[in-house]
């Protein structure tokens, strides 16, 4: 982020300190983001000690019943990070502490615009999002959507405060949901890979850390190579894959094991988990 660039974020309230609001928080909490006013509300006493000893005013809502309620008030910007189930009961308990105007923004998996807006008085918007945990270092993407009373600036808002943690997706929410079995749980399929190439280099002989070297350092230039070159990854693969050579005997390999199909059930398991989470289950 150049000078130019920098984001001043108003005062904001994050509900919920889970993975995904900790990670959104340690881009905010970067030397090159001005944000000054940031509140944490958790469940438990350690977890907001822990919020406090970075900078944000946080409160335990197990030590005080109004934590939620003092988080949101006067805040411009209201972060529901809290599990999908929990969406409905949290905004009853907020909804008339919230400020005039204020963006409510979601960041929980499978509750539609409908849900927040039918509980949530007209006087504030919402915006619907789903970034990713790569935020934590500054590579998140998070696709973001308007809902029914948000207005343009409320949306260029929540896109300059996902800016400031990664690239932005701004979609019909129609597709957030697919949306999020790409890059929402794509790190996690990442990780998955590297995991199981970690374990076949063991196998072969190799140390854990040598495995590690090896693995994770392979994921991370090809990861750049595919950045820096402005190739297709089809290009770069086929440079790799010299005729009648090892590599094009591997990939014949994995071809036979159906990677694609493989990766259209996953997609469509999660998007069924998605709408079990959107009716409550």
């Amino acid at each position: 982020m150049n000078a130019e660039d920098r984001v001043t974020v108003p005062p904001i309230a994050f509900l919920g300190a889970g993975s995904m609001a900790r990670a959104i928080l340690a881009g905010l909490l970067r030397p090159e983001v001005d944000a000054a006013d940031i509140r944490a509300t958790n469940r438990s006493a350690d977890k907001a000690a822990e919020l406090a000893a970075d900078g944000v005013a946080a409160y335990a809502t197990e030590t005080d019943a109004s934590a939620n309620r003092r988080a949101v008030a006067g805040a411009k910007l209201v972060v529901v990070a809290v599990k999908p189930a929990m969406v409905p009961d949290l905004l009853h308990e907020i909804a008339d502490a919230l400020e005039p105007g204020a963006v409510v923004v979601s960041v929980a998996a499978g509750v539609t615009v409908a849900t927040f807006e039918s509980i949530l008085p007209e006087h504030v918007s919402v915006v619907r999002t789903m970034p990713n945990t790569p935020a934590v270092v500054g590579r998140a993407v998070t696709g973001v959507s308007a809902g029914t009373r948000s207005t343009d600036g409320d949306l260029e808002l929540v896109t300059a405060l996902f800016g400031t943690v990664g690239q932005v997706l701004v979609v019909p929410e129609s597709q957030l949901d697919a949306l999020s079995t790409i890059s929402g749980s794509g790190p996690a399929y990442v990780f998955l890979l590297i995991e199981q190439l970690t374990a076949t280099a063991i196998d072969l002989g190799f140390t854990p850390e040598e495995a590690a070297i090896m693995v994770q350092g392979t994921f991370r230039g090809a990861s750049e190579l595919l950045a820096a070159s402005g190739e297709e990854p089809a290009e770069l693969r086929r440079r790799v894959t010299s005729p009648k050579g090892t590599t094009e005997r591997a990939i014949a390999v994995l071809d036979e094991a159906s990677l694609k199909q493989t990766f259209d059930r996953a997609t469509q398991a999660a998007l069924a988990r998605a709408k079990e989470l959107a009716a409550g289950a």
